[in-house]
C-alpha cells in the first residue's frame, strides 16, 4: 500500500515561481508514495499568483487554492493548510523553492518507521558561489547541511506526521516549532541529505540582514515560548564548522569573515528586536531578491 500525503504550499506574491513549483510537484517520480492533494494557501497575494493557481486548480483535481484576504504570517497560513488537508502525512513547502524530481518520495518513505515524526531535505541555493553574496548564502546552507548531519535541522520543505492541530500563529520559525512539537512527543527527526530542494538566497546585504534578523528573533521567541533551540544557536558548533570551512577553502577566508560579521550583526538586530523592542516578526518583510528562482 502506498503512503499518502498532502502537500501545503505557502505563498505570498510568488507569480514568478508558483507555476514551476506546481509543475515540479505534479511530475514527481513516485513509486511507494501518493500525493493525495496539493493545497496552496495564498496570503493576500497582489501580483497575480492566485490567477495562476486557479488555472492549475481547474485542470488538476488534486490542486486546491485557499486565499487569505490579509497577511497573518506563515504559521497562520500553515494552520489553514492543517485544517483543510486530509492525509496523516503532511508536507509543507515554501512557495519560493523547487523540489528535485524524487524529493517527495524520499521525504515520505522514512515514515514506514513508526518512530519517525518529521523529515527534511537539503536546500541547495542557486546563487553564484563566486560572488560575495552568493558565497554568504552557499556558506550558510552548507553549514546548515553539516549541522543537520550532526543533529537534524530541517527547513524549506518538511514532512511530518499529523499529531497536532495547529502551531502557534506567532511563530516566525515554523519548521523549528514543528521540530519542538515532535521532540516533545518522543518522535525522531530525520535529515534526508539526498532529498534536494532548490532555493534562492538574498542577493543583497540588505535582504540578507532582513532575513537573518527575522530568523534570529524567531529563534529567541521559540526558546522562550517552546523551550527549544535549533543547532544553529550553538555558537561552539558554528565556530567548529567555520574553522573546517577555512581549512577546506582558505582562499575564501575574507569572504567567510565578511559573512560572519554580517551574521553577527543580524543576530544582534534580531536580539534587539525581540529583547528590547519586544517585537516578534511572525509577519515579516519580504527579502525580494530571494524570489527570482531560475531553476527549472
Amino acid at each position: 500500500m502506498k503512503l499518502k500525503c498532502s502537500i501545503g504550499i505557502i505563498v505570498y506574491n510568488e507569480k514568478a515561481n508558483i507555476g514551476k513549483l506546481l509543475d515540479a510537484l505534479l511530475s514527481q517520480e513516485l513509486h511507494h508514495v501518493q500525493i493525495k492533494e496539493i493545497i496552496v494557501v495564498s496570503s493576500a497575494c497582489t501580483d497575480g499568483t492566485d490567477n495562476i493557481v486557479q488555472k492549475y486548480e481547474s485542470e488538476y483535481k488534486k490542486i486546491k487554492l485557499i486565499t487569505e484576504s490579509e497577511r497573518r504570517g506563515k504559521s497562520s497560513a500553515i494552520n489553514k493548510f492543517l485544517a483543510a488537508s486530509k492525509s496523516d502525512l503532511l508536507i509543507i513547502e515554501s512557495g519560493d523553492t523547487i523540489p528535485a524530481k524524487d524529493t517527495v518520495e524520499k521525504l515520505i518513505i522514512p515514515f514506514q518507521e513508526t518512530e519517525i515524526g518529521m523529515t527534511g531535505g537539503r536546500p541547495k541555493p542557486e546563487n553564484n558561489p563566486h560572488s560575495f553574496m552568493g558565497y554568504c548564502v552557499n556558506l550558510l546552507w552548507n553549514l546548515h547541511h553539516e549541522m543537520a548531519l550532526i543533529s537534524p535541522k530541517l527547513g524549506e520543505m518538511i514532512a511530518f506526521r499529523r499529531i497536532f492541530e495547529q502551531i502557534p500563529d506567532e511563530s516566525a520559525v515554523d519548521e523549528a516549532s514543528i521540530e519542538a512539537i515532535m521532540r516533545d512527543n518522543g518522535l525522531k527527526l530525520k535529515y534526508i541529505p539526498d532529498a534536494i530542494i532548490h532555493n534562492k538566497g538574498p542577493e543583497s546585504i540588505k535582504d540578507f540582514i532582513i532575513q537573518r534578523r527575522r530568523i534570529q528573533a524567531g529563534h529567541l521567541w521559540l526558546k522562550q515560548m517552546q523551550n527549544y533551540s535549533v543547532p544553529s544557536q550553538n555558537s561552539g558548533l558554528l565556530i567548529n564548522l567555520a574553522l573546517k570551512e577555512i581549512k577546506r577553502n582558505p582562499k575564501k577566508i575574507f569572504f567567510l569573515i565578511g559573512t560572519a560579521l554580517i551574521e553577527i550583526w543580524s543576530r544582534f538586530l534580531g536580539w534587539f528586536d525581540f529583547k528590547i523592542k519586544k517585537k516578534n516578526p511572525f509577519k515579516w518583510n519580504i527579502a525580494d531578491s530571494t524570489k527570482k528562482l531560475n531553476h527549472c
